[in-house]
């Protein structure tokens, strides 16, 4: 950028601690701050910013990034980096044309956008980022997916009161574990090839036919439901939310495979919707005491009808968990990706040391929520 007396001063980007309940992630690692600063830019990050993820502001300084308190880094940004969107008094305290670039969800908050909008200033949303193949090196939503599934089983495993592999004992054999998958995106396949690594019988169940062949090259067997609707999958690849009587036709099979599960693990998102709903209570109750339900889209209402985000409810003898933040949960390696992930977006977004927003770009005209100026 160039200053009001005109010397070139670096692009400024900033990185502050995460204030969000249970974040613990944080938008830059050490390795890309280095590869930030060898390209000229400079970074701040606010003190502390990554500890709770096991970075420490000695790593940042040795990568060569500057450190600051909160109030002055804001106060210099050209670029606001985040996990979760900061809050509405950081933001007012950037300088115009400042940029921020976090999680937002604005598909689903119509109200923040609002306000986004009002404040003026550029806003682009890493859950917005096009499911493109240029884009997915940039697609922080498969990132942080991925993260969940594996340690959904994790969790799964852990509240079972039963092995998941087959033992061998001398006091007998033991059969493994029966775990159940619902929805095949990126969670549910890393799920899928956890509970497998741990031993356990796995099926696996998609509306969308398509996935049936990378859930069985993962050794899961796939759950066949007889729906009338051919046209089950967006245009970004995630699954459409079913008709009425396909929703019943569902719950029918699904009933049956539930029913004789040890483990079930429910990944199905609908983006800017409420998480569909796949388990009634009915089927819960048909479920053997001790079996345990994890649901990772108890945050956008839940997969489960019994499910609370953040608690783990006992019913009948079955736990439904309800995790929040269960990227946040393995925030070193979280963040690690995360943060190549916005580095993939910065390289298009910044050219020879400037910001320069081509709206003609798929990735950018997408993933811009607030600030367009139109």
């Amino acid at each position: 950028m160039i200053s009001t007396l005109g010397v070139y001063m670096a692009l400024q980007i900033a990185v502050c601690k995460e204030t969000a309940v249970q974040e613990t992630r944080v938008a830059l690692t050490p390795d890309v701050v280095k590869s930030l600063t060898g390209k000229g830019l400079q970074v701040w990050i606010e003190k502390g910013a990554g500890v709770e993820a096991s970075y420490t502001d000695a790593m940042y300084q040795e990568a060569g990034a500057s450190l600051g308190d909160r109030a002055s880094i804001l106060g210099k940004a050209d670029l606001l980096l985040a996990v979760q969107l900061p809050s509405m008094e950081d933001l007012k305290t950037l300088r115009k044309g400042a940029v921020t670039i976090s999680f937002v969800w604005a598909k689903s908050n119509p109200e923040l956008a609002a306000q986004l909008e009002a404040l003026g200033n550029p806003v682009f949303a890493m859950d917005a980022i096009p499911r493109i193949s240029r884009a997915q090196s940039m697609d922080a939503l498969s990132s942080m997916s991925n993260i969940a599934g594996y340690k959904a089983v994790l969790l799964a495993a852990g509240a079972l009161d039963k092995y998941l592999p087959m033992m061998m004992t001398a006091a007998g054999t033991v059969p493994p574990g029966k775990a159940l998958i619902l929805g095949a995106g990126v969670a549910g396949l890393q799920a899928i090839a956890t509970a497998k690594r741990l031993g356990a019988k796995v099926e696996a169940f998609d509306v969308r036919p398509a996935v049936k062949e990378q859930v069985e090259s993962l050794g899961a067997s796939f759950v066949d439901v007889p729906l009338e609707e051919e046209d089950t999958e967006t245009k970004g690849g995630y699954a459409k939310e079913l008709s009425a009587k396909n929703q019943e036709i569902q719950r029918e099979v699904l009933a049956r495979h539930i029913a004789k599960s040890d483990i079930v693990v429910t990944t199905a998102l609908i983006p800017g919707r409420p998480a569909p709903r796949l388990i009634t209570r009915e089927m819960v109750d048909g479920m053997a005491p001790g079996s345990v339900i994890v649901d990772i889209a108890a945050e956008q209402g839940g997969n489960c009808e019994l499910t609370k985000a953040g608690e783990t409810v006992v019913h009948n003898g079955v736990k439904v968990i309800g995790p929040v933040n269960l990227p946040g949960t393995l925030a070193f390696h979280a963040s690690r990706l995360y943060a190549k992930n916005m580095s993939n977006l910065l390289d298009l977004l910044v050219k020879d040391g400037a910001l320069v927003l081509d709206y003609s770009d798929e990735i950018i005209a997408e993933s811009i929520v607030a600030g367009r100026g139109e």
